[in-house]
């Protein structure tokens, strides 16, 4: 059998892979994207678009969209334990943003992304990769669904905690480097009223924030906690999450107990470590990993989804640039991402100190410069150095140009 073009099993249809199934059809490729889950999963947290990932979702064709669905938020506040508001900031400077910087809830962007690829790319949902068996020819990959299958190459973005980078480069832990904390995601009702505004209540070693962003009704609630040491249930537990979750914050005030109370019940309920994920390399033979599954940043970093979409776009780039060359296109991949990943990792985890701070004085002393920002002569000062960091770790995977044909046709595969 000769093959007219190379077949790509991507495993995780999520951000990352979704994305790169559109580059690669582009590029004349025959992506398949492989899912655990039984549907596409539109859950999730609200998520930073700027930098070089804002060039690439415009030469994706799905920049007009992700501005047509951001969350638009007018800004944010820290309350006390009483629920009074202690100080106010616009929400450019919370996020740190500029010009075209944008942000979308996650499952926003996974459903444009998918929406954008469903008539070009065969998905698998229900399933998952069980075995890899490569040759010098391809891969041969059988899923639980106990389906034996042949591919050319064969990704891993499937997340922090990759099954294929397991398959393929050995047990998580080898990888995985705790930050020192935990993150807790999850949807209530929006009894707080808010509109377009995050409120935000801080104690020592936890952060607790309610945000409510454009066109949604309900809220999202986001929990922070230091933990030095990871915890020991199974990440696929909810129950056994929601217990963790439980304990860390009993006996806190303010919304707490009843924000508590809907983590119970929630069915997008979501807990992981605050993680990042450091590797020698991102490739083994026809085996290459993107997005979080290569090098996860943490959600602190707040770039994980714009690292995911550059990725994409470098990835199926530098294998159209080589003609199908894994061994040339995964290297150059490598040497151009990560510089630019590295310097995001770094920033993640001086992110996570701030995310929780470990004593009351220095909470006080957050929340006074809080209070009075607004009113320095020196704000804007201020403003800019936050928004500068920031913006730097945005851009620091340089943009390259690869021109895709004009009128990608659907490629064949001829006996």
């Amino acid at each position: 059998m000769q093959r007219t073009a190379k077949t790509v099993l991507i495993s995780g249809a999520s951000i990352a892979g979704p994305a790169l199934a559109l580059w690669l059809h582009r590029y004349g490729f025959v992506p398949t994207v492989v899912e655990r889950a039984p549907e596409l999963r539109t859950g999730g947290y609200k998520v930073d678009i700027r930098g070089t990932a804002i060039e690439v979702c415009r030469r994706m064709g799905v920049l007009d969209e992700i501005r047509a669905n951001s969350t638009d938020m007018r800004g944010g506040s820290y309350v006390d334990d009483a629920g009074r508001t202690i100080g106010e900031l616009p929400a450019d400077i919370f996020g740190g943003r500029v010009e075209e910087d944008d942000e979308i809830m996650r499952g926003e962007l996974a459903r444009i992304l998918y929406e954008r690829t469903r008539e070009d790319v065969e998905y698998v949902f229900g399933d998952s990769i069980a075995a890899l068996a490569e040759d010098a020819d391809g891969v041969t990959v059988t899923f639980e669904s106990g389906t034996v299958r042949r591919f050319d190459l064969v990704v891993g973005a499937d997340g922090l905690h990759s099954h294929t980078r397991r398959l393929a480069f050995g047990p998580e832990e080898r990888f995985k480097r705790h930050l020192g904390a935990y993150i807790s995601i999850f949807t209530a009702p929006n009894h707080l009223g808010l509109d377009r505004w995050e409120t935000y209540h801080a104690l020592p070693g936890k952060l607790v924030c309610v945000y409510s962003s454009a066109g949604e009704t309900d809220a999202k609630n986001l929990f922070v906690f230091s933990s030095p040491e990871e915890l020991t249930h199974d990440h696929r537990d909810p129950a056994a999450q929601k217990r963790a979750l439980t304990d860390a914050f009993a006996g806190d005030g303010w919304e707490i107990p009843r924000l508590l109370g809907h983590a119970a019940e929630a069915d997008d309920f979501y807990l992981d470590s605050m993680s990042i994920v450091e590797m020698d390399s991102w490739s083994r033979g026809r085996v290459v990993l993107l997005g979080d599954a290569a090098h996860c940043s943490s959600p602190a970093s707040g770039q994980g989804t714009g690292l995911a979409l550059i990725g994409a776009y470098v990835l199926a780039g530098e294998l159209a640039r080589a003609g199908g060359d894994h061994t040339v296109a995964f290297a150059r991949y490598e040497r151009h991402m990560r510089p630019g990943v590295e310097q995001n990792q770094k920033m993640a985890e001086g992110f996570v100190k701030e995310m929780v701070v470990g004593s009351k004085w220095k909470i006080a002393l957050r929340m006074f410069m809080v209070r009075t920002l607004p009113k320095t002569p020196w704000k804007n000062l201020i403003a800019k150095k936050i928004r500068d960091g920031i913006q730097a770790a945005a851009n620091a995977v340089p943009l390259v140009d690869y021109t895709p044909p004009a009128a990608p046709a659907r490629p064949t595969v001829a006996a």
